[in-house]
């Protein structure tokens, strides 16, 4: 089982993290032992310069600490949020490319949750 964040409310503050892989979870701590079901009505979907680019927030830099990258988690989100979207969903430029071109979805994913969302 996984702990919960150290911050009581690191969810509302920069959205749930949930990732395609076990391995890949290990990123953000501990993952759960289960995966979740989620239901998302209005994601954002892109690489990171897409994403930055919709949200006019830039892209994170390579050698940001943990808190400038939760910060930087944050202002995505809240920015998300404003403009309607309830997740994120990121993929690398070559998996975005591929899904924009043929609807071909990658394998790896990341997806932020912005809200609480329970499987419908």
């Amino acid at each position: 089982m996984a702990r919960p964040p150290a911050d009581p409310d690191a969810y509302e503050k920069r959205g749930k993290f949930l990732a395609s892989s076990f391995a890949e979870a290990q990123f953000y701590g501990r993952p759960l032992d289960e995966p979740q079901k989620v239901s998302v009505g209005n994601p954002l979907v892109g690489d990171e310069e897409q994403i930055a680019r919709v949200l006019g927030i830039p892209a994170q830099q390579p050698g940001m600490s943990l808190k400038r990258i939760a910060d930087h988690d944050r202002c995505w989100r809240n920015a998300a949020l404003k403009k309607g979207y309830d997740a994120i969903i990121l993929m690398s430029t070559k998996g975005f490319t591929e899904w924009e071109a043929g609807g071909k979805i990658p394998r790896s994913l990341e997806l932020n949750l912005l809200v609480d969302s329970p499987r419908r």
